[in-house]
């Protein structure tokens, strides 16, 4: 079944914002997000998306804060990009906080991490080589399908 409110992506992050409609507004100029929909009378909910990854954004609730408000994250979102090099550069003329430099890692990607206006932590990354896990020294316990 298809449902057109709810992507069919396997995993879709819920991050809260103090401000919803702030945190869109920032997610869109400095990394490219597009809106999807909103809803709510003041927004309280609002879907964007960068390619193929979907994002929902809320306001905060009873159990659930921003990590600015918190004053910690716990998890970072990793998003593939097709050219790391122009959203890196973007991202840097819009003035956003680079927490990891932009590098090509062990595993066989160009990446860099990027803080958020709310304090998320985000790795933008795109593959730079075909690499086993194996070939790099990890070791696979179940093949993926």
């Amino acid at each position: 079944m298809d449902n057109r409110s709810v992507p069919s992506n396997i995993v879709i992050p819920h991050l809260v914002y103090r401000n919803v409609t702030q945190g869109r507004d920032w997610l869109c100029r400095v990394f490219g997000f597009t809106e999807h929909f909103h809803y709510g009378d003041p927004i309280s909910g609002i879907q964007i998306y960068l390619g193929d990854a979907v994002i929902m954004l809320s306001g905060p609730r009873e159990y659930r804060e921003s990590p600015a408000t918190v004053g910690s994250n716990t998890q970072m979102l990793t998003v593939i990009v097709p050219d790391i090099d122009a959203h890196y550069r973007h991202s840097l003329g819009q003035g956003a906080t680079i927490w990891e430099e932009l590098h090509e890692t062990v595993y066989g990607e160009r990446q860099y991490g990027i803080e958020d206006l709310d304090g998320h932590r985000w790795i933008f990354s795109q593959h730079a080589r075909d690499l086993s896990p194996e070939q790099w020294g990890a070791t696979v316990v179940t093949p993926m399908p």
